[in-house]
């Protein structure tokens, strides 16, 4: 798919091969934060969720892609989550595992390729994002994409003993 692949990554479906890297992410639990998490997820649920990934984003309201090199390896995932079919609207989430790999270019290749595919194959109208007020790189990366900060909301989250404020961002498809 043309519409998944940028000059340095593309988007892929889930695989099985993907078992590990996924686990690796979803039980980090320096970045919990951003995904709200609360406990580690075993292999055994997250091969579960791999092999229901193939799933449509109409029916399960949510698509995991993997961004991935041209060399195969695995960077990091982007979400659409809380797929609204009657408002034509989506949350996206997106990172990048390993911090070497930050700082690239290849979370504003990622993000750029998934609102393209929401705007042209989904036919959305509007995307959004929620950032923590101290998250400067997301904030930096979604602004530049477009995305526009239309909320607060105050001690939102609450994260190492402290309430944080997060940001809600919004990009509408013209």
């Amino acid at each position: 798919m043309i519409t998944l692949k940028g000059k340095d990554i593309y988007l892929r479906a889930l695989e099985p091969e993907d078992l590990a890297f996924v686990h690796k992410v979803e039980n980090n639990e320096a970045i919990w934060q951003l995904s709200n998490t609360q406990t580690p997820f075993s292999k055994y649920i997250i091969k579960q969720y791999i092999e229901n990934a193939h799933k449509d984003v109409y029916e399960v309201k949510q698509l995991r892609l993997v961004i991935a090199n041209y060399n195969n390896d695995a960077l990091g995932m982007i979400d659409i989550f809380d797929f609204d079919v009657k408002n034509s609207r989506a949350g996206i989430g997106i990172l990048i595992e390993d911090e070497k790999s930050r700082g690239k270019g290849y979370g504003a290749q990622a993000l750029n390729l998934l609102v393209n595919y929401c705007f042209t194959h989904l036919r959305l109208h509007q995307l959004y994002c929620n950032i923590t007020e101290d998250n400067l790189a997301s904030i930096k990366l979604f602004e530049k994409q477009g995305f526009k900060q239309v909320g607060l909301k105050k001690d939102w989250n609450f994260i190492n003993n402290s309430y944080k404020n997060e940001y809600l961002f919004q990009l509408i498809n013209n």
